[in-house]
């Protein structure tokens, strides 16, 4: 129980601060080479771990292409498809979007496993989705999906699809048996090369910026954000499922949202901050019991 504690702790704090170290990281260096160093990096010290400890690296080709879509969702597409939100919208309001992962985790798992999601669920993702809508109801109602707030939310959603996709993943290989370091080790291996491809597809020019502040935001999202942060959350997934690990996107976006506020000038209206109880309240009902799935279609 106290190591589930700090699993989720540690989750909550280093993910609730790590949206703000990404805005340090837009600017000079293309979005898919910065994504590129941190989980390249933080392969590298995921793999020096397991060799240290000598624990197993060896996968079948089988489970190579499990760990190859694994990376591709979590530890790359998701992260470009936020950092371009970033440049749109604080990071508060991404996080704020990003916590929906709780309902969609929990939807896709019901549609995989051919199961109808509990009235509580689809309560809880309509009070979330109720809540998002209610923050960017002036764009919304506006219909300016070409402005840089709607290429921002919708940035934040597809980010969000994929850590979903990507949690579930990740939960698949954990039942299957696979060692957590190794796989994350290998995951964020198969993450970077394909970043890196996207980023040669996409003819952006190798760069670095040599800003203090671009280097230390940089080493915090590889040790903390990368390495120690999702080491924690798929050890939190094997002991206490996708669906309730999800849990974490409940509160990381308070810490967010905080840090917004003081730095990024973020400025509250009443129905934003109505909006964000909405939607973490959807959150809490969606996850409020063990058993977030029903009967089998």
């Amino acid at each position: 129980m106290l190591l589930n504690l700090f699993l989720y702790s540690s989750v909550v704090l280093i993910w609730g601060s790590a949206w703000l170290a990404v805005k340090f990281q837009i600017g000079v260096v293309p979005p898919e080479w910065s994504i590129a160093y941190r989980i390249g990096c933080a392969s590298l010290i995921m793999f020096a771990w397991v060799w240290m400890r000598r624990l197993p690296l060896k996968f079948s080709p089988g489970d190579h292409l499990f760990l190859l879509l694994q990376g591709m969702l979590i530890f790359s597409t998701n992260f470009f498809l936020y950092y371009q939100a970033t440049a749109h919208l604080t990071t508060g309001l991404i996080a704020v979007i990003s916590s929906s992962a709780s309902a969609m985790t929990i939807l896709f798992t019901c549609l995989l496993q051919q199961r109808r999601p509990a009235g509580r669920v689809l309560l809880g993702a309509t009070l979330g989705m109720a809540g998002i809508s209610i923050i960017f109801w002036p764009q919304l109602a506006a219909l300016t999906w070409s402005s840089a707030v709607g290429r921002g939310l919708l940035y934040s959603l597809g980010g969000t699809v994929c850590f979903s996709l990507g949690g579930i993943i990740a939960a698949r290989n954990r039942a299957a048996g696979f060692p957590p370091r190794a796989n994350t080790a290998w995951a964020m291996f198969y993450g970077g090369l394909f970043i890196s491809a996207l980023a040669l597809a996409n003819g952006r020019p190798i760069s670095f910026d040599p800003h203090p502040a671009y280097i230390g935001s940089l080493l915090y999202l590889i040790l903390a954000g990368s390495v120690a942060a999702f080491a924690a959350y798929f050890a939190l997934i094997g002991r206490i499922e996708a669906e309730r690990a999800a849990y974490v996107t409940v509160l990381f976006p308070v810490v967010a949202l905080s840090l917004s506020t003081l730095f990024e000038e973020y400025i509250w209206t009443l129905p934003a901050f109505g909006g964000v109880i909405l939607t973490l309240v959807g959150n809490v009902v969606v996850l409020s019991k063990r058993r977030a799935v029903a009967t089998r279609l």
